[in-house]
């Protein structure tokens, strides 16, 4: 029988959310997606992470078994409210316009250099994409444009794969342009015998001077058989690296000098491809013309800064007959407060100044990752922009607003108490506290902490001189004497009066239920303590209370690493 084997109920939700996800959206889904789906909706499983993991691929195998038809017939039977779930709006797919010509579906290319890993301005071309992959159903295809040795870092090519099923992007099929060099020589050769290339042996200065001056090259006069001979030479190694390159002939006139007889393959011998024994390789315009076209490309969304080279291309689909793509250009998104220039960051990561590709401090969607960013709230934050020309400033608020939403549902709460103080609390009895793990999930249960006289706070709530201070899910203190030598009295256990007085809820401690903690922020590292408990929660986001959500890093003897989020 089709459906989830046995009782399970955390294996039905999985096998339940893929289905859904793969009706939607017309493929199977990934792992992660899933997941995540079952989780946000029942944080109860949380505690059989593990489980999930090996349980969500038979459940993903048994739904990509199915026909689509046969899927839908099989929610609408198993689980009707999620049937009827599809037919709501999508909310982060209201913001994006329709495409023209994509009623039969659309065929679609993210196509990233592998120079390093994929950052949040990737982010944005990879997932507008695949938005409108899933809308109208097709294929994505993830294109490595590797045909720039100079370029290319070896260990990208896992690092882009990587950051790409991060993101949940639905990957049809995987395209590397370095395995297709002997097709770009193909198409050349029939470029040249259109008409529409030639192979110049100028020098690079004195080809700008005359393209300057808006005149021919003495080279674009050269016979056809000439043209191909030279093309031919420069594939044996007949040429030195910039003594000969292949130009599309274009408009000598046109006001744009870079628009004038561009480059389309040129001759580069070092450093050497880590894939490909070759030393003729395609411009981006020549090779990406090429491809859009025999990979069936219908639909091609990019910034606007390739505007220039939309027109480039157009040059290379008119000489073949060819249709090119419906072409859609977004305005710039400014994104402060982070490195992204991939060579910037190499440089910092060579230097020492930063620990690698996933240091907090860069835009790489390795580093928010481990911030604790999912890749849900990065997808919404993105869809929410759209595909609008104007410039805009990437907002990290409604990022956090967005990862708010994912992760407060299922993030369990703890004290985090930073720079702590240890201070004796005259007068108070011994009592335990019963702190909830989640306000929201009370099922979820409590953590205890044992007061026996003395407690760790943070030093900073104490340095004032009197006044009240309510220790979190315990009692009232008076602070006598604050400074580095607090002196704190027992003062009740009134939540009203502690209210009525304005007093601060901070938190506390027990100095022998606790572990070190080092908090890692953009903006410093903060030092503390916080519960045992949360020694097991590596790799989750938790909620340090009055902080904000933060990713355990690491879980060692000497304490816990964690990287600050957002509040």
């Amino acid at each position: 029988m089709e459906g989830p084997a046995g009782e399970d109920p955390l294996k039905k939700a999985l096998f339940l959310f893929a289905l859904q996800n793969a009706v939607r959206y017309k493929s199977v889904p990934r792992p992660g997606t899933v997941i995540g789906m079952v989780m946000g909706k029942h944080p109860e499983f949380r505690e059989r992470a593990r489980d999930a993991a090996v349980l969500v691929k038979e459940a993903i195998s048994e739904v990509s078994s199915l026909s689509h038809a046969r899927r839908e017939e099989l929610l609408r039977t198993l689980d009707p409210a999620l049937a009827e779930d599809l037919e709501r709006p999508r909310d982060h797919l209201r913001g994006l316009p329709a495409l023209e010509k994509a009623e039969g579906g659309v065929v679609m290319r993210f196509a990233p250099n592998p120079s390093g890993p994929l950052h949040l301005g990737h982010a944005r071309a990879a997932l507008l994409n695949d938005a409108y992959v899933r809308r109208y159903g097709g294929k994505y295809i993830l294109r490595i444009e590797d045909t720039d040795p100079k370029r290319v870092d070896p260990a990208a090519y896992t690092m882009v794969r990587e950051d790409a099923e991060w993101l949940g992007l639905a990957i049809s099929d995987i395209v590397y342009q370095s395995d297709r060099l002997d097709i770009y020589y193909e198409y050349a050769k029939k470029l040249i015998e259109r008409g529409g290339a030639y192979v110049c042996t100028c020098d690079s200065e004195r080809f700008r001077e005359l393209k300057m001056a808006k005149k021919p090259c003495p080279c674009r006069g050269m016979a056809l058989e000439e043209s191909l001979d030279a093309f031919s030479r420069m594939l044996e190694g007949g040429y030195g690296e910039g003594e000969a390159t292949l130009r599309v002939r274009t408009d000598l006139s046109h006001p744009d000098p870079a628009m004038r007889d561009f480059p389309a393959i040129r001759i580069l011998k070092s450093p050497p491809h880590p894939r490909k024994e070759a030393c003729v390789y395609p411009l981006m315009n020549f090779s990406v013309a090429v491809d859009d076209h025999l990979l069936g490309i219908t639909h091609v969304i990019r910034g606007k800064d390739h505007i220039a080279n939309t027109r480039r291309q157009k040059y290379i689909f008119d000489y073949f007959g060819w249709e090119p793509p419906v072409y859609r250009h977004y305005g710039r998104m400014g994104i402060e407060g982070v490195v992204l220039s991939t060579s910037q960051m190499r440089a910092g990561i060579t230097s020492g100044e930063y620990s690698g590709w996933d240091d907090i401090r860069l835009g790489t969607l390795r580093a928010i990752a481990r911030r604790g960013i999912s890749p849900q709230a990065v997808r919404e934050a993105v869809i929410e922009i759209g595909i609008g020309e104007t410039d805009i400033s990437f907002s990290w608020e409604n990022l956090y607003a967005h990862n708010r939403a994912v992760v407060d549902p299922v993030a369990n709460r703890y004290f985090f108490v930073p720079d702590p103080v240890e201070v004796t609390i005259e007068g108070a009895p011994s009592q335990t506290a019963h702190a909830l793990l989640h306000p929201a999930n009370p099922e979820k249960g409590t953590r205890e902490l044992h007061f026996t006289g003395k407690a760790l706070v943070p030093r900073d709530e104490l340095q004032g001189e009197g006044g009240m201070v309510r220790l979190k899910d315990l009692f009232n203190v008076e602070v006598v004497t604050g400074g580095e030598s607090p002196v704190c009295r027992y003062a009740g256990e009134s939540l009203s009066e502690a209210r009525a007085r304005k007093a601060p809820i901070i938190q506390w401690l027990p100095p022998d239920e606790c572990v070190p903690a080092t908090l890692l922020t953009p903006g410093g590292t903060i030092k503390g303590v916080c519960e045992r408990l949360v020694a097991g929660e590596a790799g989750a986001v938790v909620q340090f209370e009055r902080i904000g959500f933060a990713r355990i890093d690491a879980v060692t003897g000497e304490g816990i690493t964690a990287y600050f989020a957002h509040r």
